[in-house]
């Protein structure tokens, strides 16, 4: 990578930042955005390494956790803060909220809240490409958790068998909910090396290594699309915030003050810029200025997102699956 490049990815994560830490204190502080948010502050490495890895006709798909990834793909801005305000200029129409978000100009395929769910569907999608014989890539981010999920096994074997150009991104920020991964899966044992038991590539890295993401990312991703199949990234990382919701949740019942400040130690922020401070001695000076462009970008999106209209309730049902009367047969004999 160009000097530019590593430099575009470090502006790409303080404006994830940005914007997240200032959707989460008027989450807080409004009480206007009726949806649950689940925010990716302290994992925007993963999200902006990979997809930059990606090209704008490649689909992604995520999770519960899908801010990060829906910016880091190019979606748009105003739409993801209307979406959370309920707002019909919202990406999903204001019907979604924070967990159901979609761009598809952008290559954004979508999110959901169920555990695991969108890993299949980006196996479809892959498929689809396949079969259609075009250079295309799904990928698809989800959390440690959803690699218990029977649907996770069952989509890396059929994505394996088919040899699909799909790459499946495990944010593996060390909980489900509460509970540690020490406490669910048999010591000894990893997510990655579950996927070399379906005969595809996998790769463990550290997600707080922007640049280290997005090298394992470009690989995956352009061995997917030349038809060497579907790969597997596991990306350690760390959510500063509460598993649900806007506030810090340090020195509760599952995990102390000092855990979550060793992890904030290694922002993926941070740590970018030290490595980029002996080439760019001026990098310190771009991030205040990025900084200060984001929240004059995120404060004409909350502006508008305020002063939206809701959706009509005349448009209740619209997009809604509406069952067709069945019609009796006719010609048999």
């Amino acid at each position: 990578m160009t000097t530019y490049d590593r430099l575009r990815l470090v502006r790409d994560m303080v404006r994830i930042r940005c914007a997240e830490e200032t959707l989460a204190d008027l989450y807080r502080d409004e009480q206007l955005m009726r949806t649950p948010t689940h925010f990716s502050i302290g994992q925007e490495a993963a999200s902006v390494g990979v997809c930059a890895a990606t090209r704008r006709t490649d689909v992604v798909y995520s999770a519960h956790r899908s801010h990060a990834p829906y910016l880091a793909k190019g979606g748009d801005l105003p739409a993801l803060v209307a979406e959370l305000y309920g707002k019909a200029t919202g990406c999903a129409g204001g019907r979604g909220g924070s967990v159901h978000l979609v761009d598809h100009a952008a290559g954004f395929g979508g999110s959901a809240a169920v555990l695991g769910e969108m890993i299949p569907v980006a196996v479809g999608a892959a498929w689809a490409f396949a079969l259609d014989g075009t250079p295309r890539v799904a990928l698809t981010f989800f959390g440690d958790g959803a690699s218990e999920e029977g649907v996770f096994h069952e989509s890396l074997n059929f994505a394996a068998l088919h040899r699909l150009p799909v790459v499946f991104v495990c944010e593996n920020n060390q909980y489900s909910i509460a509970s540690p991964l020490a406490a669910r899966q048999p010591a000894g044992t990893s997510i990655w090396q579950r996927a070399l038991g379906y005969g595809m590539a996998a790769t463990r890295i550290d997600g707080n290594d922007v640049f280290a993401v997005h090298e394992a990312a470009r690989t995956a991703v352009e061995a997917a699309r030349a038809g060497h199949g579907p790969h597997l990234l596991e990306l350690d990382t760390y959510r500063w915030r509460e598993h649900v919701g806007p506030n810090w949740d340090e020195d509760g019942a599952y995990r102390t003050h000092a855990e979550v400040a060793s992890w904030i130690q290694r922002c993926p922020i941070r740590a970018a810029t030290d490595t980029l401070r002996a080439e760019d001695p001026s990098i310190d000076a771009r991030i205040d200025t990025w900084r200060a462009e984001c929240a004059e970008e995120v404060a004409r999106a909350v502006d508008l997102a305020r002063a939206g209209a809701f959706p009509d309730v005349t448009d209740l049902l619209s997009g809604a699956y509406e069952p067709q009367p069945l019609t009796a047969p006719t010609g048999r004999n």
